[in-house]
């Protein structure tokens, strides 16, 4: 047994394998969640307007969307080698600020000086470099960052966190695409990629000064920082068959809504015939009905998945996003295109919320920071395989009808739907404590 502080500073016994049981009070989850926001104004900014415009404008129209899924995947491949390894090293680290803050502090500053580096960059090959750097940073700080909630929350309380984690993420998502608006108005995103380093900086600072360590560091056992960084893939993982299937089950379903918002503003300059002018104002009032359909539903989708359990939800999610998705596609005008995004935010809040939630019941817990950088490579790699499948029917439609191709592209989110809900059915949804 060890004694250590929980984040709400009482001191808390437990086994390096257990999870807390004292409860925590609501403000504590909150100030475990905010980082979430910081993370997702970034890469909702960034995915959703700035590099689908920017990569237009360098590259041209015919090629923007292969472009789009190039630049995507060569982040992402930096974000799948960094965010688990950085998870598993910090399951052992020891220091004045615990096991995870070191990462997180070092991680966040960086993120500022490369989103400098992007919004100054003016050719397709530094933007590439630059965002590559950020995933460097982003990820070496995300990975240690998703160990507190195995580390700190009582099971009681999972279910809760996930939801509130939900809430940040659009939160983020909104605070992000609402920047980037305002930067495609104006035709100038210098300042306001700059400004989404400052977001995610402050979000940063927030964690760091308010949440204590959980659980002590388990021993390293004599190996040195290189052997634990190898055994982040160890094929002990695959031992593990639900977390397996889980995560593939993740990827696939990120990977749905991720064709939708990084094909938005084509589909509404091409699709719609929309100025650069009407598509910034159309996409911030887009977000903000996804946005609040996504919220509404986060906490109650993660109580009725304590009651009836995780995996009901899921699937209903993977429904409602898919119907959602064909009436986008099939929508005459605006108003039509944001009724059938609602049913999609409603769909992304619950699964946002009750997916977290079982990842963080069948997770072997005493190696949270490994278990949980792994299971979020999904979530990195969803908008890469999206957007590289999704991209190469745009382009291909685009090249015999402009207006047709982003909602051709939108019916690859179905085939993803289908295979999350599929990939979804062998995993053991019980509780690992259990």
């Amino acid at each position: 047994m060890s004694t250590v502080p929980d984040a709400a500073g009482a001191l808390v016994a437990h086994t390096q394998a257990d999870r807390p049981t004292r409860a925590l009070p609501l403000v504590h989850l909150l100030e475990l969640s905010v980082y979430w926001l910081g993370i997702n104004a970034i890469w909702a900014a960034l995915h959703d307007v700035i590099l689908p415009r920017r990569l237009e404008d360098i590259v041209g129209i015919l090629d923007a969307g292969k472009a789009l899924g190039i630049v995507t995947t060569a982040g992402v491949v930096m974000a799948i080698l960094v965010q688990p390894t950085a998870g598993a090293i910090s399951d052992y680290t020891v220091s004045r600020w615990g096991r995870r803050k070191p990462y997180i502090a070092v991680g966040a500053t960086l993120d500022v000086l490369f989103l400098i580096g992007i919004a100054t960059a003016n050719s397709f090959l530094l933007i590439v470099v630059f965002l590559v750097l950020l995933q460097f940073s982003s990820n070496l700080a995300q990975g240690p960052f998703q160990g507190y909630v195995p580390d700190l929350v009582p099971a009681r309380q999972v279910g809760l966190a996930s939801g509130l984690m939900g809430v940040m993420i659009v939160l983020g998502q909104v605070v992000g695409v609402g920047l980037a608006s305002i930067g495609l108005v104006l035709g100038d995103f210098v300042l306001v990629t700059v400004a989404l380093g400052v977001v995610q900086l402050l979000a940063a600072v927030i964690l760091l000064a308010t949440v204590r360590e959980g659980r002590a560091a388990p021993s390293r056992d004599g190996r040195s920082w290189l052997e634990i960084a190898r055994t982040t893939w160890g094929t002990d993982v695959l031992r593990e068959r639900s977390f397996v299937w889980l995560v593939a089950s993740r990827l696939c379903f990120l990977a749905a809504p991720a064709i939708i918002t990084g094909f938005a503003l084509y589909y509404l300059n091409r699709s719609l015939g929309m100025t650069d002018r009407e598509a910034g104002t159309w996409l911030f009032a887009i977000l903000g009905v996804v946005g609040a359909a996504t919220a509404v539903t986060t906490y109650p989708a993660a109580r009725l998945s304590d009651r009836f359990g995780r995996k009901p939800v899921i699937y209903a999610s993977c429904l409602a996003g898919a119907l959602g998705t064909v009436g986008v596609i099939l929508a005459p005008n605006i108003l039509v295109a944001i009724a059938s995004l609602i049913p999609v935010g409603i769909a992304i809040g619950a699964f946002l919320a009750v997916d977290c939630a079982l990842m963080t019941d069948i997770i072997p817990k005493a190696t949270s920071g490994r278990y949980m950088g792994i299971s979020n490579v999904a979530t990195a790699s969803a908008g890469p395989v999206g957007l590289l499948f999704g991209g190469v029917v745009l382009d291909a439609v685009t090249r015999t009808d402009v207006a047709a191709g982003p909602r051709i592209a939108f019916f690859v989110t179905l085939m993803f739907y289908a295979l999350g809900a599929l990939f979804l059915v062998p995993v053991d949804a019980r509780r690992r404590e259990d």
